[in-house]
């Protein structure tokens, strides 16, 4: 087993002898647990997680699901890159949900703004499926279209070679596809990668590096 248990512990004794939770030698990604907690993984605003080391090659199609939850009207959701212009990014600026493609030829973008009063921010669960397929974008927030024409229509593939970076990415790693550097706050859970028959869900205490996450530790309540 390489990776770590998504659990709380405590009272924790060894020969007899309590272990101190307060004189720690060093702690990583350890979270404090909570009275009410859900399913779901708590980004705490100042990191990200880092998935697929090798690359997620996006090419012409893939569908992205999963469910946030925030009170921060900025953050950045997902981001697949690559060395050159390639690629996609999801991301909440002002408020509103984008959802960005370049397939090489030129970035377009999906742009949903909720309605009225309604609000993505208000720490409830949002579903959120963005799909792209060859040239064409569209992105579904609670049930609700927003489809984007594109004008690069010989352009269908994005040749994305770069790691999976979820709620934010590290300074020294270029996304061409998000245009927020803030980190997401608050809770994603359920995140699934379709590209054709390949369904994939995501576990996040798998990530090859986590900063400032913490899986399957999401508070009942925005703390």
């Amino acid at each position: 087993v390489t990776h770590s248990i998504p659990a709380c512990i405590g009272s924790m004794t060894i020969n007899g002898k309590q272990l101190d939770n307060e004189s720690l030698v060093s702690i990583f990604a350890v979270n404090k647990c909570y009275e009410t907690v859900q399913d779901g993984t708590f980004f705490d605003g100042s990191g990200f997680a880092a998935l697929v080391r090798e690359g997620y090659k996006v090419r012409s199609d893939v569908n992205i699901t999963l469910e946030f939850r925030t009170t921060a009207a900025h953050g950045a959701l997902l981001g697949i890159s690559s060395a050159k212009v390639d690629a996609i990014g999801l991301e909440i600026v002002h408020g509103k949900v984008l959802f960005h493609v370049n397939n090489g030829a030129g970035r377009i973008t999906a742009t949903y703004e909720p309605r009225g009063t309604n609000s993505l921010c208000d720490g409830k669960w949002h579903k959120l499926q963005a799909n792209k397929s060859k040239h064409g974008i569209s992105l579904i927030i609670d049930g609700n279209l927003v489809h984007t024409d594109n004008p690069y229509v010989q352009s269908t593939s994005a040749d994305t070679n770069n790691p999976i970076y979820v709620g934010g990415y590290p300074a020294d790693v270029k996304q061409n596809c998000l245009t927020s550097k803030s980190s997401f706050r608050g809770c994603l859970r359920n995140l699934v990668l379709t590209r054709g028959q390949h369904r994939e869900l995501f576990d996040f205490s798998r990530a090859f590096d986590l900063r400032g996450v913490f899986p399957h530790s999401c508070p009942g309540a925005e703390h």
